[in-house]
């Protein structure tokens, strides 16, 4: 049986076992006779902490898989894709109001090519929303003060908080990472889009 190495972006607990529960879904259709191993490497992001749009977020996702592919090359690692994990906020004018969105972003390579994938969003309270836009406290620190409690982002995450822990941090990360991983293990379908010219029905 041959080993498939995925490395992810980071160390941290909730990112790591939303890859673990990404392939236990995803492991069969990605490649039927693999063992797969993940590696968590901790790189920058190359954005700010919280980042505010969805620009941000992707770019963010992408340069950590981009990061983890240098670190491949230059240490000769046998990693088979490339894994980046990114949360933060987006902002949508609706209705001449601001809404304030957090957000969950994965972009997975395989060196060649990348892809990216999303979570849902859950809205933010306006108080928390202006204090980490308008006086820049980075959302794990202010979702600890808004919640009185410490360690959050380690655990259940702003999402626990803002759904009640109907969705964790942890859960919108496995779905984004689900999302990012779809072109590969549903290649055909990607790859016959590809190829197909659609003709619009009269």
């Amino acid at each position: 049986m041959n080993s498939l190495i995925i490395a992810v972006g980071s160390s941290r607990k909730p990112k790591l076992a939303a890859v673990h529960q990404a392939l236990d879904q995803i492991a069969q259709s990605l490649s039927p006779e693999a063992r797969f191993e993940i590696v968590g490497v901790e790189v920058e992001s190359g954005v700010a902490h919280t980042p505010s749009s969805r620009e941000e977020l992707m770019q963010g996702s992408r340069q950590r898989a981009e990061a983890l592919q240098f670190i491949a090359k230059q240490k000769n690692e046998p990693w088979s894709f490339f894994v980046g994990l990114e949360g933060g906020l987006d902002r949508i004018a609706e209705n001449n109001q601001q809404r304030v969105f957090l957000e969950s972003w994965a972009y997975v390579s395989d060196g060649r090519r990348g892809h990216f994938g999303r979570s849902g969003a859950v809205e933010l309270p306006q108080v928390l929303a202006d204090e980490v836009l308008g006086r820049g406290t980075e959302l794990s620190v202010a979702i600890d003060q808004f919640a009185h409690q410490t360690g959050i982002r380690d655990a259940q995450g702003a999402w626990g908080v803002l759904s009640a822990n109907r969705i964790t941090r942890q859960e919108s990360f496995r779905i984004a990472v689900i999302a990012a991983f779809a072109p590969f293990y549903n290649e055909k379908l990607y790859n016959k889009a590809k190829s197909q010219n659609f003709v619009a029905a009269r």
